[in-house]
């Protein structure tokens, strides 16, 4: 019942929302002498940051209508590659001849938030790749008589995807799909398959929890799988395409996630609220954008979310060579054609240092030329693939890694 409660909580703000808009209408009048006093600025403050952190964010947009290339813009459009039920493969075509870049798909992660949560990953690399994104769909909008999906399907879609791109296509995975990105990757290579990947870069991804294990792991791994089954699955409320679905729903990920950093969080909103009163919107614009997109969440497949933190944070299957998929062995030993590269930062409190890297222990017949391993000082985890220091120190070295095995 905790969605249904959700969801009626949601709506029951929408009348004080409105009321609230509506006062701030007032207040802006022309002329409106309430304004400009230090009451008005501190009132219509308040007003303003109700009415925007008790909205509903749906799927944000990825924006990337032009990528700079040789110094002149050009117009990218997305297109639809392949449409699935739970996923689609989007491109982002640009309106360019550029036969020499490298192809590049970049899987997002399935962990809570839209794929758009990489929008500045995919920006970094437009202009000297060709970038493909899976781009998951919310269990919520996925009816229930549709086939359901777990890690074994996520697996799958990898490997179709991969194959769709064709031979020497590069795989970057972000955080929690850098462990079925490794499973599919050793698939392929086990099968002697052409189409498997020439390079995997995977960014803070939980690839062995054991190693230096943070606040999330520790969770995971204190309760047992059926207190996850009995506390955190819900089914869909009515009103939605996916009604009756069994889901872990999207608001329980962003609320466990913010009660990781909850001193943080309630400074950035004090912050947000001084903006306002000062009139300081630049400031204001940069915070609310990124809590926009925090707040942008979508719900996950129960079967999947299940499977996953069995499989990867409890029993830790992949590292100790236990992963089957599909009664099929996962052995990353068997990786011997396709480069590796990790990516970990100094302070990300998600995936711990190591826990990516390990990685390299387990591709043990990969030659040490085609590995590679970097660890950006001062990040935690969001800026390991957004940000200043991802565009200036993280993105180089990948792409450097990339076209090392053309």
């Amino acid at each position: 019942m905790l969605y249904q409660y959700y969801e009626l909580h949601r709506a029951s703000l929408a009348p004080m929302r409105l009321m609230a808009s509506g006062a701030l209408s007032l207040l802006d009048l022309p002329g409106n002498p309430l304004r400009q006093t230090p009451l008005g600025h501190i009132t219509a403050a308040a007003l303003d940051h109700f009415e925007n952190n008790t909205q509903y964010f749906g799927k944000p947009a990825f924006g990337h209508g032009a990528t700079e290339i040789d110094g002149r813009m050009v117009a990218v459009s997305e297109e639809v590659v392949q449409r699935r039920t739970w996923c689609d493969l989007l491109h982002f075509r640009r309106e360019v001849e550029r036969p020499g870049d490298p192809r590049l798909l970049i899987v997002a992660p399935l962990s809570g938030h839209f794929a758009t949560l990489l929008r500045g990953t995919v920006e970094a690399f437009l202009p000297d790749h060709d970038v493909y994104i899976t781009d998951w769909a919310n269990a919520r909008d996925v009816p229930v008589f549709a086939p359901d999906f777990d890690l074994d399907d996520y697996i799958d879609h990898v490997i179709d995807f991969i194959g769709l791109l064709g031979p020497r296509v590069h795989v970057l995975a972000v955080c929690q799909p850098a462990v079925p990105v490794l499973a599919a990757t050793a698939l392929m290579n086990a099968a002697n398959d052409p189409d498997a990947p020439a390079s995997i870069t995977l960014i803070g991804g939980p690839i062995d929890t054991r190693e230096a294990p943070t606040a999330v792991n520790q969770f995971a791994k204190r309760r047992n799988l059926d207190w996850f089954r009995n506390n955190v699955i819900h089914a869909v409320p009515f009103g939605h395409a996916g009604f009756m679905r069994r889901v872990y729903p999207g608001f329980l990920q962003l609320a466990g996630f913010m009660a990781m950093n909850l001193d943080r969080h309630m400074e950035a909103h004090w912050q947000m609220f001084l903006h306002l009163v000062d009139g300081d919107g630049e400031s204001l614009a940069s915070k609310r954008a990124f809590y926009q997109e925090y707040k942008s969440v979508m719900d996950m497949s129960a079967n999947y979310y299940l499977q996953t933190i069995s499989a990867v944070f409890q029993d830790h299957l992949l590292p100790r060579g236990l992963m089957i998929s599909r009664d099929r062995p996962v052995d990353c030993a068997a990786i011997t054609r396709t480069a590796l590269m990790t990516v970990e930062g100094e302070r990300d409190d998600i995936s711990g240092i190591g826990q990516t890297r390990a990685a390299h222990r387990l591709c043990r017949h990969l030659p040490e030329r085609m590995k590679m391993h970097h660890e950006q000082e001062g990040v935690g985890h969001y800026g390991l693939f957004n940000g200043s220091r991802f565009r200036r120190d993280v993105a180089p070295r990948i792409k450097s890694f990339i076209a090392a095995q053309r």
